[in-house]
């Protein structure tokens, strides 16, 4: 059932109205392109996502999204570009992982869908592999670009002096982290607890039902424990470390992450790369008493700082006592969260996390501040010390004070003109027929119909 190819497995809360009308759509083609179709139901379906994602998308930009990835897939064949299963898998997984989650579990997720989740996971598969080789394929196009330092400072001379960017108040912010950390006796407690239930499933208990009652894992409790197809990089290293070590059907010994807690796993297939495995963990909780000793030993290094409030200072007290691995070694500096070839240590103050902005907000370049109880996202608890480095005010845009910006800029400019230029050749010994309803209300659809002309024969199985 094609119409449901496109539906992106975070979605799945759609109303029985909405389905109705994809039904009836179903058979209605948007676009021509090549030997390839494109279906009313699929921009239905990505429409649906949008929305249940709290975006409002055009419907003119989806056809026009699925005609340009339509071309990219076909140019990818011709250049032999592929996407290995693996890689297909673990998007599916990947995804599959969300919606579960979304959900509140796989039966819910195979209510919603009507269908097993086997059977979608089937049925979404050339769409996965569609998108993915529609990224490869642009990265193909673009991989030998590189932007000069001149190419920089040509693009900024061509921005209109009145519409320069101006650029938020940045600082630069180093921490210290103390987490509260369990006594051995304290830890014996809750390995003790996951060792129980490893003796229950080999005595055979049922390990699903145990994840689920009893897993503290909030990701995969509800799926009795079951992670999909994994690989070496989706978990920490000590469950990385069992999962491809043992073979099918086999179980780990209880084993501790530091991070989360105790766990074992076992495995259920291989799959070249890949392991599909499920798991039991069991996190020890923080108690108050770790906190105060967490606390004790912020107080005292804080007191120690005081003393001596020079830069290299902190940076060495951070790299010997900090907990946070992420930025101990590099002086304590947080790190703005893009990708890693633009991670910078400024980071814009509205992207700060509020904990964080509340605390330097009344502090001077240079300060540091009295230990502070601090929350993650996850709700983990530690105290932190911080150290203002240095503040950059909003300003517009320079070469001087934003080179760094300004040549992610012009390096998206380039892109964007490149694979512009690339599909404006395509389009040309590209046969694609746009539906009147979209080709007359959909300006950016205009220039992507060819000339009329005898329409090719297109396959019942075009994807």
């Amino acid at each position: 059932m094609r119409k449901f190819g496109l539906v992106v497995l975070g979605i799945v809360l759609f109303t029985t109205v909405a389905t109705a009308q994809r039904k009836i759509q179903l058979d209605k083609i948007v676009a021509v392109i090549g030997n390839s179709i494109v279906l009313q139901s699929d921009i239905e379906g990505m429409n649906a996502q949008a929305l249940y994602q709290g975006q409002h998308v055009d419907k003119c930009v989806l056809v026009q999204d699925q005609i340009s990835t339509k071309i990219l897939v076909q140019q990818a064949a011709i250049d032999s570009i592929e996407v290995k299963d693996d890689e297909i898998d673990a998007e599916i997984d990947r995804r599959v992982r969300y919606s579960l989650q979304r959900a509140g579990g796989q039966d819910r997720l195979e209510q919603l869908l009507g269908r097993s989740l086997l059977q979608y996971k089937e049925e979404i598969r050339p769409d996965v592999r569609e998108m993915l080789i529609a990224q490869r394929m642009r990265q193909h196009i673009t991989e030998k670009l590189n932007t000069t330092p001149q190419d920089v400072r040509d693009y900024f001379r061509k921005l209109p002096k009145d519409s320069l960017p101006t650029f938020n108040k940045e600082v630069e912010v180093a921490e210290i982290v103390f987490e509260p950390k369990l006594t051995k006796q304290e830890k014996d407690v809750y390995r003790d607890k996951a060792q129980d239930l490893l003796d229950r499933v080999k005595k055979g208990d049922d390990f699903g039902a145990l994840a689920t009652a009893y897993s503290q894992d909030p990701g995969t409790a509800s799926q009795g424990g079951d992670d999909g197809f994994i690989d070496r990089n989706m978990y920490v290293k000590e469950f990385t470390g069992w999962a491809f070590r043992l073979k099918a059907g086999e179980l780990s010994p209880v084993f501790e992450s530091p991070d989360y807690g105790f766990f074992f796993l076992q495995v259920l297939e291989r799959r070249g790369e890949q392991v599909h495995t499920r798991h039991i963990l069991i996190a020890p909780p923080i108690t108050p008493e770790s906190l105060d000793r967490a606390k004790g030993r912020a107080d005292t290094i804080y007191n120690l700082l005081d003393k001596n409030r020079k830069v290299d200072f902190f940076a060495s007290a951070a790299s010997f006592y900090s907990d946070n691995k992420e930025t101990k070694y590099n002086g304590g500096l947080l790190m703005t969260s893009e990708g890693v070839e633009n991670r910078t240590s400024f980071i814009p103050t509205d992207k700060l996390d509020p904990q964080v902005e509340a605390v330097i907000d009344t502090m001077k370049v240079g300060g540091i501040s009295k230990p502070v109880l601090f929350t993650d996202r996850q709700g983990k608890k530690s105290y932190r010390i911080f150290y203002l480095k240095s503040v950059v005010d909003a300003h517009k845009a320079n070469l001087e004070q934003d080179f760094a910006k300004i040549k992610d800029y012009a390096t998206a400019d380039k892109v964007n003109r490149t694979i512009a230029d690339w599909f404006a050749k395509k389009r040309k010994d590209t046969y694609i027929r746009v539906d009147p309803q979209f080709q007359s209300g959909c300006p950016v659809l205009k220039n992507w119909a060819s000339p009329e002309q005898p329409q090719p024969a297109v396959s019942s199985q075009a994807q």
